[in-house]
């Protein structure tokens, strides 16, 4: 909304080149509104905004723009204003610009940073690819257990005034190894006496992430302990930096992006859907659509060994859409659900065996459900003339019924078991996508629904089809 009324006016106070008055308009909005103003500008007319603002507020928008128009910016932006605005942006978030960037471009702008923040995006970009060292920030505030409530405010008052960008409520208690020993509430500090000893305040907590484990380990942990910022160590215990919520929200939201496009039977996009190139589009889609329509090409191969089949039974063919989609239905179900399960850490892989066990239940009884449905929709069709399947249209229903039990439990156990075995050979689940357990579902619902056919039907004959 206050975008949609500031637009206009900016747009027209850019066109007049009323810099004063433009500057006086967008500092009476906080960052994340001047930030989605932006969005609807062009790129040229970001680049003028960003010049004329202060340099906090410049580094403030910034930081809350897409990475697509940050990357714009740069290009817009000359090398003096970009030092300027990097060198103000957190540098978690600097880092997660740099780490999109091609490596020379990243380089370049490394170049432009001053040594102290140069030293501080190499140390983070040196960590792994989506580890959680590239997404914690150098600023914190570090004390030692030995010192007094008093010389730990006094401590404050000064790197508080060094450094706007710290987090002041947890301090982290470190011994003079800069290991990390414990952490104390800032609320607990300006309660206390000023002679009291910090040791007596402590939280009794050493929970700490590692800088080299994988961010979504970060994700789990926020939920976990339900805190809002946590520490991040070395193999040894020394303390690094702190990761905050904004940034676990932000891998949170694109791991799930990425795993629902892979459910979808593609490749994950490297950024926002009209922001990839029709070519990039197509890449990412035709190689996962290419793989299942080979995997499809099975079904065809398993309907031609059936063909004399279908010609005997040839009313049996009517029910075959029924069959297949039941059973890559009831597949796309489980595996949804075991994929979040192991992303979101309700389930383990060590526990497949239980899932196992309860998808062989859960799945005998959704096809039992489903062929009570079949089969008494083939006797009510045959009792009230809609279709004559002839003197035995029951063993017909029974031919459908059992072979929707038989194929809704494959597709429950195979859909519940490919999340846990892509995991154990540490690949992303998120692959056992649903297109891909159904094509799989499709072709041994064809061996299956034919198998007992043919055990049920044998020597009968059956009526052809009408027309």
């Amino acid at each position: 909304m206050i975008g949609a009324l500031l637009l206009p006016e900016l747009k027209e106070l850019i066109r007049q080149r009323d810099f004063v008055q433009l500057r006086e308009a967008m500092a009476e909005f906080p960052a994340p509104d001047l930030a989605e103003v932006m969005g609807d500008l062009e790129a040229a007319d970001n680049a003028i905004i960003l010049r004329i603002l202060p340099h906090e507020l410049a580094a403030a928008v910034f930081e809350y723009l897409p990475l697509p128009e940050q990357e714009q910016l740069l290009h817009a932006l000359g090398d003096a204003e970009v030092a300027r605005i990097l060198n103000e942006v957190a540098a978690d978030d600097r880092t997660a610009l740099l780490e999109e960037l091609p490596p020379k471009v990243t380089r370049r702008l490394i170049s432009l940073l001053s040594p102290e923040e140069r030293k501080i995006a190499s140390d983070l970009l040196g960590y792994p690819e989506r580890s959680v060292g590239r997404r914690m920030t150098p600023n914190y505030v570090a004390v030692e257990e030995s010192w007094s409530v008093g010389e730990v405010l006094e401590h404050l008052r000064r790197v508080g005034g060094e450094h706007e960008r710290i987090t002041l409520n947890q301090l982290y208690v470190i011994d003079r190894d800069r290991r990390l020993v414990d952490w104390v509430r800032l609320q607990a500090l300006v309660t206390a006496s000023l002679s009291q000893r910090l040791a007596d305040l402590l939280e009794g907590s050493n929970l700490a992430l590692k800088a080299t484990e994988p961010q979504e380990t970060a994700v789990v942990a926020f939920k976990k302990y339900d805190v809002t910022i946590l520490p991040v160590v070395d193999a040894t215990g020394v303390l690094l930096g702190v990761v905050t919520v904004d940034d676990v929200l932000d891998v949170a939201e694109r791991e799930n992006t990425e795993d629902i496009q892979k459910l979808g039977g593609m490749e994950a996009l490297d950024g926002p859907y009209l922001d990839i190139g029709l070519l990039a589009m197509v890449q990412k889609r035709a190689g996962w659509l290419a793989l299942l329509f080979m995997g499809e090409m099975l079904t065809a191969t398993a309907m031609g060994y059936f063909e004399k089949d279908i010609e005997k039974l040839a009313v049996l063919a009517t029910f075959l859409p029924l069959i297949i989609s039941s059973g890559g239905n009831s597949g796309s179900q489980a595996t949804s659900l075991i994929i979040r399960s192991l992303a979101v850490g309700d389930v383990t892989v060590s526990e497949w065996w239980r899932v196992l066990k309860r998808e062989l239940v859960a799945g005998t009884l959704l096809g039992v459900t489903l062929a009570v449905i079949g089969f008494s929709r083939i006797s009510l069709w045959h009792l009230l003339e809609f279709h004559d399947y002839g003197k035995h249209h029951w063993l017909i229903a029974l031919t459908v019924g059992a072979s929707l039990v038989g194929v809704v439990l494959f597709g429950s156990l195979i859909g519940a078991m490919l999340p846990f075995l892509l995991r154990a050979v540490k690949k992303d689940p998120a692959v056992a996508s649903a297109p891909l357990v159904a094509t799989l579902v499709d072709v041994t619902g064809l061996i299956i629904y034919f198998f007992i056919a043919r055990l049920l039907l044998h020597g009968i004959e059956l009526p052809k089809l009408e027309g």
